[in-house]
């Protein structure tokens, strides 16, 4: 066989020259170099090497890892001869490439074909099906691995957890995990995953605790479960506790790691220890950034937010969607409306991007935010977006803030349409009637949420004391030491009416009596929770306390008081900000 590159001629064997494009073909898969990869296959073809099984098997493998699994099923198709390898490896491409229906028709053409097959093809198709969600296939495919005797191979296994875990089944999940003879990093990374996914952060953080104590050393992706779930509960001390582990096993490092570390520490309130995080970073890439930024917006520290976003860009790093999502939030969040246009101008003026419904949404929050009610609602109906609920939303909390009845019930009528279910949008329009004294419309209103079955989200706060987080509703009876908290509360509010506060009674929209309202108010969820804090934690010590609504206005005069009568600096984190209480100023100027 003659070869000519370049007036040289090379001489080669059809068996040395087969290894030479074999070599090439394995450089090109691991470079993901389509073009060359193409030009290896018309060389194979050109010189009638097709049929040759392993070179076949590589340039499947070659064009899966390039993205065109297409060419891969193509030279598939063509094989004259498959053997498992061939099999095994197409189905792991259409895995890969996130085609959980073709892996599993493949299968299920191998099964017929009565080809042999092995726990990775098995293993590849179940990650086919993770990637859909397809339930009812993953359930069949378990059974037909109980039948081949397949059910405690550990690749198997980690790929049955993976996708029970991702079909919302966890309980399916951790058995299969609890019953495994042999767990992998990988297969404690993938159970850890499966309760973040369904929301079983306590549930996260004891599975790592039990990894620690088998002497498994946890990988990049068991640590950024961790922090997720730290993140989600506001559970700092074991924030600050797997930040440790990040640095005792060598991923100080990495990237997205930090960016995790800087996200977890900001939604535990510490906005500080998240900065410093970030400035300890030796590389900032665009998501770091993005991650701060993010971070300042929602602990209401605009100036800061905006002037990380002026630093990033001197430094040639271009903002991207999601840094202006959050510079806009930052903006929205303390009433900016002059600095939220001229960012809003300069996503397409600047950087030729054009705004996203997500950015439209934050300058309908930054023109709601500011009562320019009007304009926001002009802005929804040129968008060139169909309005999200989202969008909506925003319009509607702002008009309660300004009491605008005629746009709320035009903002309501669109959510009504949109999330049938959410009860918060008939509440919400219901506490616009009840602050304008409409009191027919708030039985209206109210009315029309009973009729839509829709189920009203209860109030509820989080405290961590000592490793243990305590969690109370309003009205709250089943904690251990009620008793002693709504004693110890009424007692704190004996000493702060003489500091001024009385119970704001306009902020409970019940048509009853003010001493029945004061009542009502003097429970609520963040309330008990600040007490227990104060009986618990070392006198002086920050309180963070985490709640599922947004903080009432009561509630909010009430932490301002008690952060100068009990010298404490107070953390709320409620469903859309932070608030930091301090010395009887709120980090939100009472503008949330």
């Amino acid at each position: 066989m003659v070869y000519s590159v370049k007036n040289q001629i090379f001489v080669y064997t059809r068996a040395s020259y087969l290894y030479f494009q074999q070599a090439l073909i394995r450089k090109c898969a691991e470079e993901k170099a389509l073009s060359v990869g193409l030009a290896c296959h018309a060389q194979i073809l050109h010189f009638g090497l097709q049929n040759d099984v392993l070179t076949s098997n590589m340039l499947i493998n070659m064009y899966s890892k390039c993205g065109v699994v297409g060419y891969s099923q193509k030279v598939f198709d063509r094989m004259r001869v498959r053997t498992v390898v061939s099999w095994n490896t197409l189905i792991g491409a259409y895995a890969q490439d996130d085609v959980g229906e073709g892996a599993l028709q493949l299968f299920v053409w191998m099964l017929r074909e009565g080809s042999e097959f092995s726990e990775f093809a098995l293993s590849s198709v179940l990650c086919g099906c993770a990637s859909k969600a397809l339930a009812c296939e993953s359930k069949q495919l378990h059974a037909f691995a109980i039948k081949a005797s397949m059910e405690l191979n550990k690749f198997v296994s980690t790929a049955l957890l993976d996708v029970y875990a991702k079909c919302n089944f966890i309980n399916d999940a951790f058995r299969v995990f609890k019953h495994m003879p042999e767990k992998s990093d990988v297969s404690w990374s993938s159970m850890m995953a499966g309760f973040v996914h369904n929301g079983l952060y306590e549930e996260t953080l004891s599975l790592f605790q039990m990894s620690r104590r088998t002497y498994e050393e946890p990988n990049m992706f068991t640590i950024s479960s961790v922090i997720t779930a730290c993140a989600a509960m506001a559970a700092l001390i074991e924030g600050k506790q797997v930040h440790a582990v990040v640095h005792k096993n060598g991923f100080g490092s990495n990237e997205y790691i930090i960016s995790s570390l800087v996200d977890m520490y900001a939604k535990c309130g510490s906005i500080k220890e998240s900065y410093i995080v970030f400035i300890d970073s030796e590389v900032k890439n665009v998501v770091l950034w993005n991650t701060v930024i993010s971070a300042f917006s929602r602990h209401a520290r605009s100036i800061e937010a905006m002037i990380l976003f002026e630093k990033m860009q001197q430094l040639l790093l271009f903002p991207n969607e999601i840094t202006y999502v959050s510079v806009l939030s930052a903006c929205a969040h303390m009433g900016l409306d002059e600095e939220g246009r001229k960012y809003f101008n300069m996503i397409k003026q600047q950087h030729g991007m054009s705004p996203n419904v997500f950015h439209y949404a934050c300058m309908v929050d930054v023109l709601g935010r500011t009562g320019k009610l009007t304009e926001a609602k002009d802005l929804i109906d040129q968008m060139p977006f169909k309005p999200t609920a989202s969008i909506w939303g925003s319009l509607l909390a702002s008009c309660r803030v300004f009491r605008n009845v005629e746009l709320a019930e035009i903002a309501a009528e669109r959510l009504f349409e949109i999330e049938p279910h959410n009860a918060g949008n008939h509440v919400l329009l219901s506490n616009i009637y009840a602050a304008n004294g409409r009191w027919d419309d708030v039985a209206s209103a109210r009315k029309l949420l009973k009729k839509s079955e829709a189920k009203k989200e209860r109030g509820q706060s989080w405290i961590e004391i000592k490793d243990k987080v305590h969690s109370f509703m309003v009205g709250e009876i089943s904690h251990p030491r009620i008793n002693e908290i709504y004693s110890r509360l009424d007692e704190l509010l004996s000493t702060m009416e003489p500091a001024g506060f009385k119970g704001h009674t306009e902020h409970d929209l019940h048509d009853v009596e003010d001493n029945f309202k004061k009542e009502l108010l003097k429970h609520h969820s963040e309330k008990l929770a600040f007490t227990y804090g104060t009986m618990c934690l070392p006198s002086g010590a920050p309180i963070r306390i985490m709640k599922n609504l947004r903080i009432c206005g009561d509630c909010h005069e009430f932490m301002k008081v008690a952060s100068t009568v009990t010298r404490r600096e107070i953390i709320v984190r409620d469903n859309n900000r932070f608030h930091h209480f301090h010395q009887g100023f709120c980090s939100c100027g009472d503008f949330w």
